[in-house]
């Protein structure tokens, strides 16, 4: 049975061979065979994927990114498609859905929103509330360094906080938009804000939104 990260993996593929392997992304220094790399890096090299969030593992990390995105544009985008090593925990479905549902779509706006003629997906309503019902998990995560409070609000009403703190910013938009905000796509998510100038302006320019 399909599900949302088989969706979105598939998707990013197909977007990476379209775009090639010098295209722009929206991950700061990133070109799309960065990307690529990284995305298999994550799934097949655990010993070093790590590397994003500790320290110690960082210097690890680059080396097998340079490693990986020497490797053939074509293989790399076989890797994505094919996903994780027969052992490993990504071939779960539920671990999937959990770790690479929201990583795979991230990435594939950063892929299609690097594009000078992007335009918003149309997503469906139950892809909307799975987005939204990761975003609730995550959002303190991700606002923890931010320098405001930080609300976030669906159009329907529903709320999260993504940071206690004030002045407070209420960011309202689809959950998919709010999802890309705060993972620090701040530039390119179609969201509505409202709070005090200066504190709108510290968020929007603010590098810590974000892992």
């Amino acid at each position: 049975m399909s599900t949302f990260a088989k969706r979105e993996r598939l998707l990013l593929a197909d977007l990476l061979e379209t775009a090639g392997p010098d295209a722009p992304t929206l991950c700061d220094g990133w070109r799309t065979r960065d990307l690529a790399a990284h995305v298999v890096v994550r799934e097949r090299r655990p010993d070093a994927a790590g590397g994003t969030l500790i320290k110690p593992l960082a210097s690890r990390l680059d080396r097998v990114m340079e490693e990986y995105g020497a490797k053939p544009y074509e293989e790399l985008l076989q890797l994505i498609r094919t996903g994780p090593p027969r052992f490993s925990p990504f071939q779960l479905k539920q671990v999937d859905e959990a770790a690479n549902t929201v990583e795979f779509y991230v990435h594939t706006e950063d892929v299609r929103r690097a594009q000078p003629d992007w335009s918003p997906r149309e997503l469906d309503p139950v892809f909307q509330d799975a987005l939204w019902s990761r975003l609730e998990r995550a959002a303190r995560l991700m606002g923890r360094g931010i320098p405001t409070g930080l609300v976030l609000r669906r159009p329907n009403g529903q709320t999260t906080v993504a940071h206690r703190g004030t002045p407070v910013v209420t960011a309202t938009g689809e959950p998919s938009e709010l999802l890309l905000f705060a993972y620090g796509r701040q530039g390119a998510a179609k969201v509505e804000l409202a709070g005090e100038e200066n504190a709108i302006a510290k968020l929007r320019e603010t590098k810590q939104l974000g892992i």
